[in-house]
């Protein structure tokens, strides 16, 4: 739990820089940091001089993504949802009765909670977490907005603390593993597991490993114990509201979306695409197999500028495990080798960087293969 102070619970800004010794917390707002040494970085009154530059090219952008970019730049410069309030009161793991949403960083969790991802949570807004909102006010049929209106906020309450609380086993710890740089030593292994607590705790709470740092900033991520307890966003279940009947890849704005028999939204997801232009399987497709925890067949002839591949001129089968190339699912597409699967670099999702496949972080992915089944269309914009 976060420890409460004379003065009733601490803020969410004050537990990030608490020690244990119960320092006095230091004023920090967890989506204007970045400065040199941890410091925030002065707000200014830029939209305007923001809007001006980018203004030219605003008009060559589809509109998706420029919609969005609008959105993002209105959020950072004149809206309400860039800074977390610091009269925001959440203790972990304790019952409370719905409110409104007052933080990016208990936005993103609320949006997980439901299903709409904003990738790695960080509690900074961006394209992906102003993405997130909007598709979740056209599947609420309010106002696709990108911004957190009042209307929002009613459909949109926090339903429960935003963190909670983690403890290491011992069994957990001893199955961590560093990823091998080899394709070689990597089938050599039993499974590509997490190769460190740090990132354990990032992907089992949809998290940016930063975030995990900065809400316990007194661990040792170099030799975390058993029974270490840590503080996490408490996003670990998700529940979709409405059945998927179909899915829709948007690739002008890299965005996955799942969509009931009538036509609503139900699921939102970042997705990374193809390098290549003419490797996107743009048309209509069917899902042919939703496999969890797979396996991954490195094929060198997939890789002709690795010294590697040129060495072994054969294939290996590479183990299951979060940091397999297609991470924890594979949902398999009726175009030969094509397919959407996870990856072990959440923080990489949503930019274009695949060979041809599309990529989610590994807990969208576990959340898409929970809805789809074999047969599902799925329409590539």
């Amino acid at each position: 739990m976060v420890p409460a102070g004379s003065q009733g619970q601490r803020t969410l800004d004050q537990y990030c820089h608490m020690t244990q010794r119960e320092r006095h917390p230091i004023p920090w707002n967890l989506a204007s940091a970045g400065g040199k040494g941890g410091r925030p970085i002065p707000r200014r009154n830029s939209r305007d001089l923001l809007f001006i530059g980018l203004a030219p090219r605003l008009s060559t952008m589809p509109i998706r993504v420029r919609s969005t970019l609008v959105a993002v730049l209105l959020l950072c410069c004149g809206g309400n949802l860039a800074a977390a309030s610091p009269g925001v009161s959440v203790q972990a793991d304790v019952p409370q009765e719905s409110r409104s949403v007052e933080s990016t960083l208990e936005l993103q969790v609320e949006l997980h909670r439901r299903g709409f991802s904003c990738g790695s949570i960080d509690g900074v807004t961006g394209l992906q977490t102003v993405a997130a909102l909007s598709a979740f006010q056209r599947g609420a049929g309010i106002e696709e907005t990108g911004v957190l209106d009042s209307a929002t906020r009613e459909h949109l309450p926090l339903t429960a603390p935003a963190l909670g609380s983690y403890t290491f086993t011992a069994i957990e710890l001893a199955e961590l593993h560093p990823v091998p740089k080899t394709w070689l030593e990597k089938s050599q292994l039993r499974a590509l597991a997490y190769s460190s607590a740090l990132e354990l705790a990032a992907e089992r709470f949809h998290s940016h490993p930063n975030l995990i740092r900065r809400l316990n900033p007194d661990v040792n991520w170099e030799a975390v114990l058993p029974g270490t307890k840590i503080v996490v966003p408490a996003v670990e279940r998700v529940v979709i509201s409405g059945t998927a009947a179909r899915i829709l890849i948007y690739l002008d704005s890299h965005e996955l979306e799942v969509f009931d028999m009538p036509g609503r939204v139900i699921a939102h997801f970042p997705v990374s695409i193809a390098h290549m232009v003419e490797k996107r399987p743009v048309g209509s497709l069917h899902v042919i197999a939703v496999i969890p925890n797979p396996d991954y067949t490195f094929d060198p002839d997939l890789f002709p500028d690795s010294e590697e591949s040129r060495e072994l001129g054969r294939k290996l089968v590479v183990p299951p495990g979060p940091n397999n190339p297609v991470g924890l699912a594979w949902i398999g597409l009726d175009r030969p080798g094509y397919g959407i699967h996870g990856t072990p670099e959440p923080e990489n999702v949503g930019r274009t960087e695949s060979h041809g496949c599309f990529r989610l972080t590994n807990w969208d992915v576990l959340t898409l293969a929970g809805l789809v089944q074999v047969g599902m269309p799925v329409s590539v914009l």
